[in-house]
């Protein structure tokens, strides 16, 4: 079955048949999966929740479905939590290039869309944690006491996706504030015209386009369209 573009029967036939030395092969699976699903929509936090809650699901259902012991099956959904991490991490990447080149282009840190976008990363490892949380929920006994264990241990050593969106959170925000002191700033329809697209091109960074978008005209484009009106 297909969901959130997560073959959600694949993944789970893989959590069904894994043994206790396959981790790093599911980490690895998942974080492909979450990645490859990611890429396939707009960098939202809607889409973000969606890809999040069908490979929880997932995860689920093939873990309920293995054989292993109790303390293995918590092994499986900390890899599933881990695969799902490294993903996003990559999308946090794909954010932070993104917004680079907005800054760059004269939107400033008071801009209602790029002030959105950079709450949208603050909240991001809340955002993995919740949704993973309430998918978990859902899938009910025997995974719930697993889930939850997996989840406060993840939560305690805290998720590379959530160093990382704070540290590209100040790191935007900086950049911004150089940029508004050399006085490159886009007018209020340039800066509009340039965010409005920005989820688009943040998944377009992510399958692997961040050269391409540091060297298209897109951006300028944009810019120059919104000042012409």
């Amino acid at each position: 079955m297909m969901k959130s573009g997560i073959d959600q029967k694949a993944l789970a036939d893989m959590f069904a048949n894994a043994t206790a030395q396959q981790g790093e092969t599911l980490r690895q699976a998942v974080s492909s999966a979450t990645l490859k699903a990611l890429q396939g929509r707009e960098m939202t936090v809607k889409n973000i929740r969606g890809v999040l809650t069908s490979v929880t699901q997932a995860a689920s259902v093939g873990a309920a479905g293995s054989h292993l012991p109790e303390g293995h099956v918590e092994d499986l959904l900390d890899n599933a939590l881990a695969g799902m991490d490294a993903a996003l991490l990559k999308a946090v990447d794909a954010q932070r290039t993104a917004l680079e080149q907005f800054v760059e282009q004269g939107v400033g840190a008071q801009e209602t869309m790029l002030k959105g976008a950079l709450g949208n990363l603050e909240k991001m490892e809340d955002m993995f944690f919740s949704a993973v949380g309430k998918a978990a929920s859902a899938a009910g006994q025997p995974l719930q006491g697993p889930w939850d264990q997996v989840l406060e241990n993840f939560k305690l050593k805290g998720s590379d996706t959530g160093a990382k969106a704070t540290q590209t959170v100040e790191q935007v925000l900086a950049a911004a504030q150089q940029a508004s002191r050399e006085g490159r700033a886009a007018s209020a329809k340039a800066a509009e015209a340039l965010m409005k697209g920005y989820a688009t091109l943040v998944s377009g960074v992510l399958i692997g386009m961040s050269e391409a978008l540091r060297q298209s005209p897109t951006i300028e484009r944009a810019a120059k369209t919104a000042r012409k009106r």
